[in-house]
């Protein structure tokens, strides 16, 4: 038990690192990545992926939907995705209460599973299985998951699935051997690591679920330097953020400061204080400048913690040094942060070539990706691998007769080293509105595509 429960207010340990539901965050996209993830596995969307870096709270999104879901779903969790493809049929019939025939073939097993599926279809009950660590699931048994992703009625998925992995999973699923499985997946979603805003707000929020009441603990400075050194990843934050509170416990202090978030960074293997890169080039800086003035400035700069060592001339300077959150530039306008370069330059690398309206509809493309919330939605009218500019310049000349032109998005997308081009419709506030939009599409896309909203988040994720 943490021993500042008493001393901040709190009736349980606002930090722990094993995923606790009362304790799910709904910001960054994750409150509208789990909406989707329900409205997925109700609607019969067969496979579904969720990506993310270790520690971004996959496993958390995974556990709270567990909990969401309706009651007349029933989850099978998968913790253990190095299973064998006989040890997941296995342990999905488990679930069920099936008893698999012995020693037959996979087909004979599936029509087994494939028979108790239509038993609960017909009571009124719908299966999802939900398998967390995907990235380490053998080859195989990929291939079995997609065997079982065609069990299904006349007209109805029998059973939906929901891949949880770390980005190694998307390299997987590139492979050739496996484009039959990936081409059955029908949503993509990717947990990105917070932002510093959103972790600011992210440590309100656990403090105050754990039962904090009061104004917030943790200084703007302190959130900041927190959110650079954990890399937005909210375990990382978890561990410095239970550290920091510690350190401040400890000089009975009723508010987490620079210095407490430093302390907690200098326990934590994984946390880097500085840039290596942006330290070298700080002492060098520091060596070139001379001056009381001009030590000032070095001071300042070197005031950052630092894996370079620090010169004594710099040490020299009677300037009390201003704490390390102090940023080195302005923070960045939300347009700035919310394409990376790497994402421009794939999406300016492929060419409309001489295909004006095309042409047009990517740069609008560009410009919405780069100004759009997370939480906004779009529906998703089809992915294609077909990306000759003509034929895409072709489908935009019917599209104009049937939707509003100038909401009309080309989303060019690298998967291995092919381009995709994704095609959405509209920039709405919230799910409900994208949901509304959908059901007022021409019958024809109804007919011809298999929409589904996509938040602005995931859309940018899987540039």
């Amino acid at each position: 038990m943490a021993l500042y429960l008493d001393h901040f207010g709190l009736h349980e340990p606002p930090f722990r690192i094993t995923p606790h539901t009362d304790f799910f965050f709904d910001g960054a996209d994750r409150g509208a990545t789990l909406e989707a993830l329900i409205y997925a596995v109700l609607h019969d969307e067969g496979i579904v992926k969720v990506s993310g870096e270790v520690g971004s709270g996959k496993t958390m999104l995974c556990r709270v939907l567990m909990e969401r879901l309706p009651r007349h779903v029933d989850t099978i969790y998968l913790a253990t995705a190095s299973l064998g493809r006989e040890e997941i049929l296995q342990a999905i019939a488990d679930d069920l209460q099936l008893e698999l025939p012995q020693g037959e073939r996979t087909a004979v097993v599936l029509r087994a599973l494939h028979e108790r599926l239509i038993e609960l279809y017909g009571a009124g009950r719908r299966v999802v299985i939900l398998i967390d660590e995907a990235h380490v699931i053998p080859d195989e048994s990929l291939e079995q998951i997609r065997l079982l992703s065609n069990l299904e009625s006349s007209r109805h998925k029998l059973l939906q699935i929901v891949l949880f992995g770390q980005p190694e999973l998307d390299a997987t699923l590139a492979k050739t051997s496996l484009r039959q499985l990936r081409d059955r997946i029908t949503h993509s979603f990717r947990m990105r690591p917070l932002a510093s805003p959103e972790v600011a707000n992210y440590l309100s929020f656990r403090m105050r679920a754990a039962g904090y009441r009061g104004p917030d603990i943790f200084t703007p400075r302190a959130a900041m330097r927190l959110a650079r050194a954990a890399g937005g990843l909210t375990r990382r934050i978890n561990i410095l953020a239970d550290k920091a509170l510690l350190a401040a416990f400890t000089e009975n202090a009723h508010a987490v400061t620079v210095r407490h978030v430093n302390a907690a960074i200098r326990d934590s293997e994984f946390a880097t204080v500085a840039r290596p890169t942006r330290s070298a080039f700080f002492a060098i800086a520091g060596a070139l400048l001379v001056g009381v003035a001009i030590g000032t400035v070095v001071q300042w700069s070197l005031s950052r913690p630092s894996t370079a060592p620090v010169s004594r001339s710099t040490q020299a300077a009677k300037v009390e040094p201003v704490p390390a959150a102090v940023p080195e530039k302005p923070a960045p306008s939300q347009s700035e942060r919310l394409l990376e370069p790497d994402q421009v330059q794939r999406l300016t690398g492929y060419s409309a070539g001489s295909q004006r309206l095309l042409a047009e509809r990517i740069a609008a493309t560009r410009a919405v990706l780069q100004t759009s919330p997370d939480g906004h939605f779009a529906v998703e009218l089809f992915v294609t691998d077909k990306t000759d500019p003509a034929r895409m310049e072709r489908f935009l000349l019917r599209a104009r007769d049937l939707v509003p032109l100038d909401e009309l998005f080309v989303i060019p997308m690298v998967v291995g080293k092919q381009y995709r081009l994704r095609v959405v419709l509209g920039d709405f506030p919230n799910l409900d509105e994208a949901l509304a939009a959908e059901k007022r599409l021409p019958p024809k896309y109804h007919g011809a595509f298999r929409t589904a909203p996509r938040s602005f988040g995931e859309l940018r994720g899987q540039i």
